[in-house]
């Protein structure tokens, strides 16, 4: 049998009240696009909204990149920008970047993950999606789930777990031709660690089994400053993750969540504040946030999906949530300065980089003390 491709496909194209949610007639008119394509170009997909973006979650055997599968997402999201405008909504079509589809919607805007798989009896994923921060918002979750057995014990229990992962990071500052690099872990743990620790511009791209050259983990890596030239928005990342068996557990993927981890994003993607694990259909709302990721966890079985299973509505995540709230509101009271921000050179700060670049020419040479 053809092999089954996972395909998400995520994307910003209008919301309510500013950057909080998409309207049930945005997502009303995707889902229904969705079902029309089901048993022909799709075996099964499943269509959700976190913060401001919709997701569309679909299986198919027609393998990554598929031009035909790619389109209908493009029309998909063209048609509820449409709805957007006609509604009055903000940031209509904001991630659809290029005026036309041409053939990918990589590099045209929308957030983008696929897996190309044999099935096995028992097929368990995991699929997240995050708003308000950007693509290394996954490293140290994947760092953690992939590669520290402090987090997950199945890389000392399980035979094929202790083989170890091999990831696969992208530097994202590269705005050419993608720019990879692989390394194995636990051999090169900290040569990865030293990449994933400026998640602004490496990031993991993909974890590939050792043991059995399974991938385990597609994630988005797409920029949106790297496609417009300038700030249009955060980029909101996506990502698929193979749990079981051969891969850390469900739990083991889940744990490293619970951290709450500092991330770049929130108010216009400029400020670092903390990860908030949130139910699926979650909007955004405190200073544009906190950044947020929901996780759908399924089984597919000849590509048909189950129903999704929210894992961040267990009660275990209202405590974390707290914590979260904490650390936001502390981050915030620090204000502009210093490491509540993110470090200057990144390119959301077209703002303040018009300033200083106003401001060069009056500052002056102060002469110097006189010798002795």
């Amino acid at each position: 049998m053809e092999k089954l491709t996972l395909s998400v496909i995520k994307a910003d194209v209008g919301s309510i009240g500013g950057h909080l949610r998409p309207s049930h007639a945005m997502l009303e008119r995707v889902r229904n696009r969705a079902a029309a394509c089901k048993g022909s170009l799709l075996i099964d997909a499943y269509v959700g909204s976190t913060g401001d973006d919709i997701a569309l979650l679909m299986t198919h055997r027609h393998g990554r990149g598929n031009s035909d599968v790619h389109a209908f997402a493009w029309n998909a999201f063209v048609e509820a920008t449409s709805i957007a405008r006609e509604q009055g909504l903000y940031g209509a079509g904001q991630d659809l970047l290029k005026d036309a589809f041409s053939g990918n919607v990589r590099g045209l805007g929308p957030a983008v993950a696929e897996l190309e798989i044999e099935e096995r009896p028992a097929e368990p994923f995991l699929f997240f999606a995050a708003d308000k921060t950007d693509p290394g918002a996954f490293n140290l979750p994947l760092y953690l789930a992939f590669a520290d057995p402090m987090n997950t014990p199945g890389l000392m229990l399980s035979p094929e777990l202790s083989r170890g992962f091999r990831f696969v990071i992208m530097d994202v500052a590269h705005t050419g031709q993608d720019r990879v690099i692989e390394l194995q872990a636990p051999a090169q743990l900290h040569e990865i660690a030293a990449l994933l620790r400026d998640p602004e511009r490496y990031v993991v791209e993909s974890v590939i089994s050792v043991a059995t050259g399974e991938q385990a983990v597609a994630a988005c890596t797409t920029r949106l400053h790297n496609i417009a030239g300038k700030y249009t928005g955060k980029d909101d990342p996506v990502m698929l993750v193979r749990v079981q068996k051969n891969f850390p557990a469900t739990g083991e993927v889940l744990a490293p969540y619970a951290l709450a981890p500092l991330v770049g994003g929130g108010m216009r993607g400029s400020h670092h504040m903390p990860l908030m694990p949130v139910p699926l259909e979650c909007g955004v709302s405190y200073f544009d946030g906190p950044p947020i990721v929901s996780c759908a966890a399924f089984c597919v079985h000849d590509g048909r999906l189950t129903e999704p299973q929210d894992v961040f509505a267990h009660p275990f995540w209202n405590r974390i949530r707290d914590r979260v709230t904490d650390k936001a509101v502390d981050l915030r009271r620090q204000g502009f300065f210093g490491a509540a921000m993110l470090p200057m050179a990144e390119p959301e700060y077209t703002g303040i980089t018009t300033i200083l670049d106003r401001l060069q020419p009056s500052f002056t040479l102060r002469p110097g003390p006189a010798s002795h």
